[in-house]
């Protein structure tokens, strides 16, 4: 009597996995792929003397995490790689972004915000691909992540091989610059991992520190998130400390000149992304124009914006603070004087301190 067997289960090349994952990920879009191993442990040393340093200020979640931030397999169990991803974003002319800071009358809004929010469009992708992963290798532990979790975006980029960390603390990359989101895939697979940038490229340029307006890169390759004009628009929540007022000038979303300066920037593309494509005129609309706009407007024009989550009172007071900085006229007092008795307490603030700038311009 014949007895039928089975042929087993071949084992899972990785190797053949890996590149597989390469060409879907550029399918969905990305870049360029790297993936590494779970072993943090010079960024974990970093990171610690970052925060006993306080240079974190108000972001309290950088620290709460614990470990969990620094080693992967204990943010989600069974962790051996991270597949570490990129996408371009650049989506306008960066020479308009000078002009637009050289303009007083115009907002400045960080490029990575001119479209629909990055967190959004990453992290849909990022499922597409996992997937696509799971497809082929049937189920598997994992879990996808766009600055969204405690997560070492920059340092798993560095070791994966998408580049290398600048002076300015970014992560760089000769062909690209510093204009690309990052994205990642924890996993529970072992597959091969890529070879690291050999060296840092940076030499002795130091622009970025230069440049800076409010000093935030207080050496290189390391940051006070409290003097970085992207915290104090962005994540802090109470009134801007008086001493970087001035130095703001019309930033009222972020800001982007440690980016502007670098040279490896003149090696960024303008990406083909329609999603990053710039929304709601936010490339040229003007500070006026901004601080009209009431919630309803607010919301409706933020819809799917990163720029949404700071809501409507953050908003007037970032403008509210370029206003005071721009030059003086009958229409920029007006438009501050119909602010002064405003709900809250941060924006009547904002605006008194605004309009005496413009009382010492007479």
């Amino acid at each position: 009597m014949m007895r039928t067997v089975k042929n087993p289960t071949p084992p899972l090349d990785y190797a053949v996995l890996s590149i597989q994952i390469q060409r879907w990920a550029s399918e969905l879009g990305f870049q360029e792929v790297g993936i590494t191993d779970t072993n943090l442990a010079e960024a974990e040393h970093d990171l610690l003397q970052w925060l006993a340093q306080g240079f974190h200020g108000g972001m309290d979640y950088m620290a709460k995490h614990g470990t969990k931030r620094t080693r992967p397999d204990e943010l989600v169990k069974g962790t051996v790689r991270v597949i570490s991803l990129r996408m371009n974003y650049l989506g306008s002319d960066v020479a308009d972004s000078w002009q637009a800071l050289a303009d007083g009358e115009r907002a400045f809004i960080s490029r990575y915000a001119l479209g629909r929010d990055y967190h959004k469009v990453l992290r849909q992708r990022l499922a597409q691909l996992a997937a696509k992963i799971q497809a082929q290798v049937g189920e598997f532990e994992g879990r996808v992540f766009t600055d969204s979790a405690p997560v070492m975006e920059v340092a798993l980029a560095e070791k994966s091989g998408l580049g290398w960390r600048g002076k300015h603390t970014l992560l760089l990359n000769r062909e690209h610059g510093s204009w690309f989101f990052l994205g990642e895939i924890y996993i529970n697979l072992p597959l091969p991992v890529s070879v690291p940038v050999s060296e840092n490229h940076c030499g002795t340029c130091t622009r970025c520190i230069t440049i800076c307006p409010t000093q935030a890169i207080v050496a290189p390759y390391q940051l006070d998130a409290r003097r970085c004009i992207s915290y104090l628009t962005i994540e802090l929540q109470g009134s801007i400390p008086l001493e970087f007022r001035k130095a703001i000038g019309n930033r009222i979303y972020g800001c982007d000149d440690c980016q502007l300066a670098c040279p490896w920037n003149r090696f960024a593309q303008v990406s083909l992304e329609p999603d990053f494509a710039v929304r709601q005129g936010l490339d040229k609309v003007s500070l006026l124009e901004c601080f009209a706009w009431d919630e309803a407007q607010f919301t409706q024009k933020f819809a799917g914006s990163a720029i949404h989550r700071i809501g409507h009172t953050q908003w007037l007071r970032n403008v509210a603070l370029a206003l005071g900085n721009a030059a003086s006229s009958d229409e920029v007092i007006a438009a501050l004087s119909r602010r002064a008795q405003h709900q809250s307490e941060i924006v009547r603030e904002q605006v008194s301190w605004s309009l005496a700038q413009h009382e010492l311009e007479k």
